[in-house]
Order: C-alpha cells, then sequence, then structure tokens
C-alpha cells in the first residue's frame, strides 16, 4: 500500500463515524448553527441590549460556523466523490462550495461588530460623533448584506441538498 491510498484510506476514515458518512451528520450542525448566528448579528446590529447581552457569543458563533463549513464541505465532496456524477449532487455540491467566502464575511462582521462595540464605540462618539453613526450604520449594512447573502445561499443548498436525496422519491 503506497502513500496515496493511505492518505485516501485515511480521509475516508476521518469522513464517516460508525460508518455512516460524515456530510448528512454534521450538515445539520451548520444548519442550526449558521442562521442562529446570522440572528443573533442582525438583533446586535439594531438593538444595543441584545448586542450587549450577547457580547463575543455572536463572534464565536460565527467562527464555528467557520471551522464546520470547510468540514462539512470536505465531507460532502467525499460523499459526492463515492455516489459518483448526479447531476443533483453536482448542483448541490456547487452552492455547498460556494459558502465558504461568505461564512468567512460573516464571521469578520461578527467580529468587527463586537470589537467596535466593545472597544471602539464609547471613545470615538465622545470625540466623533459622526464617525460613530457612520461606523454603526455601515456595520448595521454590513450585517444585513453579508446575513442576507448567507441565508439565500444556506437556502439553496438545503434546497439543493434535498432535492438530490429526495426528489426521485413518489409523493
Amino acid at each position: 500500500m503506497d502513500v496515496t491510498e493511505l492518505a485516501s484510506l485515511a480521509q475516508e476514515e476521518l469522513l464517516q463515524i460508525a460508518g455512516l458518512p460524515l456530510h448528512p451528520l454534521i450538515v445539520h450542525t451548520v444548519v442550526v448553527l449558521t442562521p442562529l448566528t446570522v440572528l443573533a448579528l442582525l438583533l446586535g446590529a439594531f438593538w444595543p441590549a441584545a448586542r450587549r447581552r450577547s457580547g463575543i457569543v455572536t463572534a464565536l458563533g460565527a467562527l464555528l460556523v467557520l471551522g464546520l463549513v470547510p468540514i462539512t464541505v470536505a465531507a460532502g465532496q467525499s460523499l459526492a466523490e463515492r455516489i459518483g456524477p448526479v447531476p443533483a449532487v453536482a448542483r448541490h455540491q456547487a452552492f455547498g462550495e460556494m459558502l465558504l467566502p461568505w461564512v468567512i464575511a460573516l464571521f469578520v462582521v461578527a467580529a468587527g461588530q463586537w470589537a467596535w462595540f466593545r472597544y471602539g464605540d464609547e471613545r470615538v462618539r465622545r470625540d466623533s460623533p459622526g464617525a460613530a453613526r457612520a461606523m454603526r450604520i455601515g456595520l448595521a449594512a454590513a450585517s444585513v448584506v453579508v446575513g442576507s447573502g448567507v441565508m439565500v445561499l444556506l437556502l439553496l443548498i438545503g434546497d439543493s441538498g434535498a432535492r438530490a436525496v429526495w426528489g426521485g422519491l413518489p409523493s
């Protein structure tokens, strides 16, 4: 057995749990945690009390999503290779591979929002109220754009995945 075969075997073992493909198991974590993180980000952008209560939790949730998405995509690619060329799976895979840049942006905006309101807002509001207001508006706009983009893509991924799995079954 050469190194390539060993690496392939190791990857297959890592992308399974108890013989089951990892992708359908881990995808549900992403599907639940991502909308919760987007919701927390949007609440924090428009509701100061929610932002104060959530603190760094929103940024940590976004970081967790950022860590889970590449694992989910890799597990999905492994599963797609086992299944073979199926157009519905290829469509789902194409949507799934587009998610990483969006969750990077989700993390950047969530971390930026937390850092701004934790460290920068008070001082800048005192010294330059106009700049502080512009920053709050910019963060709110970024939260809406990134949150909307993540959610639309997540819905497209979920819909195409459900159609790939269940599309051929009679109603």
